[in-house]
This record gives structure tokens, C-alpha cells and sequence, in this order.
């Protein structure tokens, strides 16, 4: 199984630490976010890790020879759903798939992986803990789920928080047909809106992973949600920064 980290955005709301290197390379109890990322799959065998970079993709190729890249050149005009197929070579067999900008343990990875589910997603829990002291990223801006009998129902921002089980973290893992799925279903609406809205985007190229994935729900495809509750931390801002530099020890090592 292979693990594809999605890092091609420039990460303007962690400026400065984004302004000569890209937003995973910002450091946490002395390791990079990447190199958390790495150690949570590693844990988990997985040794073979695409990487989609854009923004200062150069910095993590001469650190990280290791991976696989796949380079994300329109970075600036697209988004996280139109990246990640930037590595649909990569999808011909199950993956695991994750933001770079997040940290999360091992005990989420391995328990997505063992999950017999097309596709799982990792679902913070416990996520309303962080949103405390997040104001420069409040809740209306998490992408909350709803779940029915260990289904996800829904997958959006706009869920309230009253409503909301849940954060989905950027983790999720794709059978070989859950992979199939996601491809096709991604084809079949890029055929029918490119350069047009599609759902809360306003154009297809602008669309995150969540509005496909919802898209999907709608289509009645099962998504499993795969708890962790606590053990996951969002890294968009430089309040968030100083949040993991404070906590992220303490939860990882508890996980």
C-alpha cells in the first residue's frame, strides 16, 4: 500500500514560517510536520510515500529523496481535490492518502488501515477541544461529518457544531475499488464542470477533497468514519503553530 502526502499550497496563513519553505516543513518538538507524518506510516509499514509537491517543491526533494514526486505546476490556480490527482498513476492499488499540513499518531493509521471499508476516514472526535482558543480559524471552517451506524452522511463546513460528530483530519484510505471509485466519480464531474462551479468551489479546479467526497455520499458510495479522538492537530495558521508547539507532545505520546 503506498501513503500520498498532498503539500503543493504555499500556506499563506502561516506566513512568515512559509515564506522560503513550504508549509510541512514547519517544525514541532523539533521535527518537521512531514517528518511526523513519515514516522506515523512508517510505523504502520508503509516505506513507500508519493509526495505532491508545488510551492518550494525543491526544498523537499533534496531533503526527502527517499519519495516519489509528482509535481503539482499549477499549484497556484488549483486546489487540494485537483493536487491530489496530480498522483493518480499512484492509485492503481489501495492507498492511504493525508494533508501535510496535519499531525496526527500512528494509532489512527494503523486503525484506518485495518479498516475492511472502501474508503475510511479519519474523524477527530474530540475535535471541539482545539476550537477553544481557534480564532483565527474558527469551527465554521472544519470539515465536520455526520455519521449513522459507523457510516459518514455527510461531509461539510457548514454542519453546526450541535450537529457536527465530528473533523474529518485529511486522512483517508482507499481500497483498490474504493481507489476506482474515487477516480471515476473525479472524471465523471470534471468532464461535466471544468472551468465552471462545482458545489461550494467556484470553479472545479478550486475544489477541495471534501466537496468530491460529499459528492460521493450523495451518490451513495459508504464511507466509513475511523475515530481518533484528540490525537490530530491542524496546522493552518500561526496561532494553530503555537497550539502544536504547546500540546502536540503530550497528545502524540498518550496516543
Amino acid at each position: 500500500m503506498r501513503a500520498i502526502i498532498i503539500g503543493a499550497g504555499r500556506g499563506s496563513r502561516l506566513m512568515p514560517t512559509t515564506a522560503d519553505t513550504p508549509k510541512c516543513f514547519a517544525e514541532v518538538s523539533g521535527r518537521r510536520l512531514l517528518d511526523w507524518a513519515i514516522d506515523a506510516f512508517r510505523q504502520n509499514d508503509l516505506d513507500d510515500i508519493v509526495f505532491i509537491g508545488g510551492y518550494r517543491i525543491d526544498c523537499v526533494r533534496e531533503a526527502y529523496p527517499q519519495f516519489t514526486f509528482r509535481h503539482n505546476t499549477n499549484w497556484p490556480n488549483n486546489n487540494i481535490l485537483a493536487s491530489l490527482l496530480y498522483a493518480e498513476d499512484a492509485m492503481d492499488e489501495p492507498f492511504v492518502c493525508c494533508y501535510s499540513d496535519i499531525l496526527f499518531t500512528p494509532a489512527i493509521v494503523e486503525h484506518v488501515l485495518k479498516s475492511d471499508a472502501d474508503i475510511a476516514l479519519g474523524v477527530d472526535s474530540d475535535w471541539l477541544v482545539r476550537y477553544e482558543y481557534r480564532t483565527e480559524h474558527p469551527s465554521d471552517d472544519a470539515e465536520k461529518v455526520t455519521v449513522e451506524n459507523g457510516t459518514v452522511t455527510r461531509l461539510h463546513r457548514e454542519i453546526a457544531e450541535t450537529d457536527a460528530y465530528g473533523e474529518f483530519i485529511g486522512l483517508a484510505k482507499f481500497s483498490t475499488a474504493g481507489a476506482t471509485a474515487f477516480r471515476e466519480h473525479y472524471h465523471r464531474r470534471r468532464e461535466e464542470f471544468a472551468g465552471q462551479p462545482f458545489r461550494e468551489a467556484r470553479v472545479f479546479e478550486k475544489a477541495y477533497l471534501i466537496h468530491l467526497l460529499q459528492d460521493m455520499i450523495e451518490a451513495d458510495q459508504r464511507m466509513a468514519h475511523i475515530d481518533t479522538p484528540g490525537g490530530y492537530i491542524e496546522v493552518d495558521t500561526q496561532q494553530d503553530f503555537e497550539y502544536a508547539r504547546e500540546h502536540w507532545t503530550s497528545r502524540h505520546l498518550d496516543k
